[in-house]
C-alpha cells in the first residue's frame, strides 16, 4: 500500500496586483477558479506572469479573464500553451448574473487582484472596482505620507 502526500493546507500567493488598488476603489472581492492547461500551472508555479492590464469580462453568460499573460514553460514542448490567451473562470451562475448586473452600471470593472494556489488548485481573487479619479489617487498618497511619517515618529520616540 502506498502512502498518500499530504497536502499543504495554507495559501501561497503567485502574485497580487498592487497596481489595481492605486488606480481603482475595490469595493468588493470574490474568489474564482480558473480553467489552465499543464503548462500554464507550472509556469505559475515558477511565477512567470504579469497581470497588469488584466481585466475580467463577462461573454455568453461565463467569466473570461482576458490580457493576463502567463510565460511559456521553458522545459515545454509543442504543446506548451499560448502565453496570452483568454482564460475561463469558474464560478457559480448565480454569482455571474449578479456581477454582470453589477458592471452594467457606469463605472465598475472586474480587475484580477490576486493569483494564489489554494491546496494544489490555482485560485484568482477578483476585486469589483471602480476607478478612482487623480485627486483620489493624491489623497491616497498624502495619507500614506503621513502615517508614514507619524510612524516614523513614534519610532524615535520610542528608542
Amino acid at each position: 500500500m502506498g502512502k498518500k502526500k499530504k497536502q499543504q493546507t495554507g495559501d501561497q500567493t503567485i502574485a497580487t496586483n498592487r497596481r489595481a488598488y492605486h488606480d481603482y476603489h475595490v469595493e468588493e472581492k470574490f474568489e474564482a477558479g480558473i480553467v489552465l492547461q499543464g503548462t500554464e500551472v507550472k509556469s505559475l508555479r515558477a511565477a512567470q506572469m504579469s497581470f497588469k492590464d488584466a481585466y475580467v469580462t463577462v461573454e455568453d453568460g461565463e467569466l473570461w479573464l482576458v490580457h493576463c499573460h502567463i510565460e511559456e514553460y521553458l522545459q515545454g514542448n509543442r504543446f506548451n500553451h499560448n502565453p496570452d490567451r483568454p482564460r475561463k473562470l469558474l464560478v457559480r451562475k448565480r454569482e455571474i448574473d449578479r456581477l454582470s448586473r453589477i458592471i452594467q452600471q457606469q463605472g465598475y470593472t472586474l480587475i484580477p487582484l490576486k493569483f494564489y494556489f489554494k491546496g494544489a488548485w490555482v485560485k484568482v481573487e477578483v476585486g469589483v472596482c471602480k476607478g478612482k479619479k487623480q485627486h483620489d489617487q493624491r489623497q491616497d498618497i498624502a495619507k500614506r505620507d503621513a502615517k508614514r511619517q507619524i510612524d516614523r515618529a513614534m519610532k524615535r520616540d520610542l528608542e
